[in-house]
């Protein structure tokens, strides 16, 4: 494919599908929800995160115990590449992810995952991570005092205010 072509409607349409799965597994993580997690991986699917490496599904299960050791964590990310095959997408997507204990640590890294479509649904088969670097600090996190006064603060599944956000969506 060459760099700055302009893509089709179909292909722009799986491009949105699968930034959707992408954006949903770090909402997932931050939440420490399994069941996004979950839904961003096919029930067959593996993953490599280096400490684990297996079935997705089970490493959803256990990942929301995992990150709740942490205060808060953030996972962002950016510059998504993707290479087309068919029902198969090879996928390159920046990460960025922020971890609030004792300690601060940033991880500077990429998800090399294998997207697959089914139907008219994309998820991931298959997730590598890879680290291109972290950096780990004492804290300085503030949690009163202006600016801060005031501010809702992000929490675990259910207790985010994104899950009174998307209730009131509904009524």
């Amino acid at each position: 494919m060459e760099t700055g072509r302009i893509p089709s409607m179909q292909e722009t349409a799986n491009r949105l599908a699968i930034a959707e799965v992408l954006a949903m597994h770090s909402r997932g993580v931050d939440r420490a929800d399994t069941q996004t997690l979950k839904s961003c991986y096919w029930p067959d699917a593996q993953v490599a995160y280096g400490g684990f490496e297996g079935a997705a599904w089970t490493f959803c299960e256990s990942l929301p115990d995992a990150i709740k050791n942490f205060t808060a964590t953030q996972h962002s990310i950016g510059n998504v590449l993707i290479e087309w095959m068919g029902d198969t997408a090879h996928t390159e997507t920046y990460v960025t992810a922020c971890h609030l204990g004792d300690e601060e640590m940033t991880f500077l890294g990429r998800y090399l995952d294998v997207m697959e479509r089914r139907g008219d649904v994309w998820k991931i088969r298959h997730r590598q991570v890879v680290m291109d670097w972290n950096r780990n600090f004492t804290a300085t996190t503030r949690t009163s005092g202006a600016p801060f006064d005031g501010l809702a603060r992000g929490a675990r599944y259910p207790d985010d205010p994104l899950c009174r956000h998307i209730d009131s969506a509904l009524d």
